[in-house]
């Protein structure tokens, strides 16, 4: 009897550790999550004012394997159930993607399942597969985060062509830097978003850079100056600063920067599907405009939940499955590249 090949359900165990967080999760065919266990370091890195790479790396080692075990513990499977393991080896910070590689190559190399090296920015993508269940490539993703400003066109799974990237300052860095002027601290993304609120986003008039020969192309390094230059200002002229002003100001242009360039893409590329990703993408004023815009040029528009937005490894799983089920396995000289470019194996 012909008919369509039923491809038999597939188990992947994530294991994520590019930045502050260290994750393991358990994703069945791409898209349905059975468990998502992130171990933060927030709380640590705060009295630093940023993520501390060599502490940050001692942590991913304390607590691994506990993370492994919780995921497997709470998805109700054994190892023995699992198909393939998928681990983030690029980009991030060098010391604290060996911990996640060496972890996910030792099960790997112990148990005989298959390894999959996933890049961390595809990763950010995928999670839009996980939550929307209908969401196919091809699409422009803007990815935005802590390290990263992409436009992304996703031509097909695992297939990408990087339109636009950041020139300097990635999109949550100046955030950070920002934040930490204002002395909100660290993390600077959530606090500028809520405390945003309380201010008046057309009070300062910040630039909205645009790099010359590229309408792609990030730029936030001149805008992160402009605040300096202000708040410098105000301190020589015994001006008063409004915290909450200058957060709401700073953050329009941001979010007006990425809306601008994003929405140039889509028009030019003819596509009717939109997504974001990224940490940055937990933003809820980027967010709102996003939804405002694309529902009044008619494009469809998808974004993860906040808690698959930050690093995590239910992202991990879903693109080590599009890796996987392509025949991308990875052999044990797997190893970690931090400055990893999307496309790139």
């Amino acid at each position: 009897m012909a008919g369509k090949k039923i491809m038999a359900d597939k188990l992947i165990l994530a294991v994520e550790s590019s930045c502050d967080e260290t994750a393991a999760a358990v994703v069945k065919n791409g898209r349905e999550v059975l468990s998502n266990i992130i171990s933060s370091q927030i709380d640590l890195h705060t009295l630093y004012g940023g993520v501390v790479p060599e502490i940050a790396s001692r942590k991913h080692t304390e607590q691994i394997n506990q993370v492994i075990e919780e995921a497997l513990k709470t998805a109700n499977v054994t190892l023995k159930d699992i198909d393939a393991i998928a681990v983030t080896y690029g980009p991030g910070l060098v010391g604290a993607l060996l911990v996640g590689v060496s972890a996910a190559k030792a099960i790997s190399f112990a148990t005989k399942i298959p390894l999959v090296g996933v890049h961390h920015i595809e990763g950010h993508i995928c999670a839009n597969f996980i939550e929307n269940k209908d969401l196919e490539p091809p699409f422009i993703c803007l990815v935005a985060s802590g390290g990263h400003s992409h436009l992304v066109k996703v031509l097909d799974y695992g297939k990408y062509e990087i339109l636009g990237r950041t020139r300097d300052d990635a999109a949550g860095e100046a955030f950070d830097k920002v934040a930490r002027a204002i002395g909100l601290g660290y993390p600077g993304g959530p606090k500028i978003d809520k405390v945003s609120y309380e201010g008046n986003p057309e009070a300062i008039s910040f630039p909205r850079a645009k790099v010359e020969g590229s309408v792609y192309d990030f730029s936030f390094s001149g805008l992160k100056s402009a605040v300096l230059n202000y708040l410098n200002q105000c301190e020589m002229k015994g001006i008063p600063v409004v915290q909450a002003d200058v957060a709401a100001s700073f953050q329009k242009a941001v979010v007006d920067v990425l809306v601008d360039h994003s929405m140039t893409a889509i028009r030019e590329s003819g596509m009717k599907k939109f997504a974001i990703a990224g940490g940055v993408a937990s933003n809820s004023h980027l967010r709102k405009a996003f939804e405002e815009t694309c529902a009044k040029e008619g494009i469809s528009f998808y974004r993860p939940s906040p808690i698959l937005c930050t690093d995590n490894a239910a992202m991990i799983g879903a693109a080590g499955y599009y890796e996987f089920i392509q025949g991308n396995v990875s052999g044990y000289d797997l190893n970690a590249v931090p400055n990893l470019r999307l496309g790139e194996r």
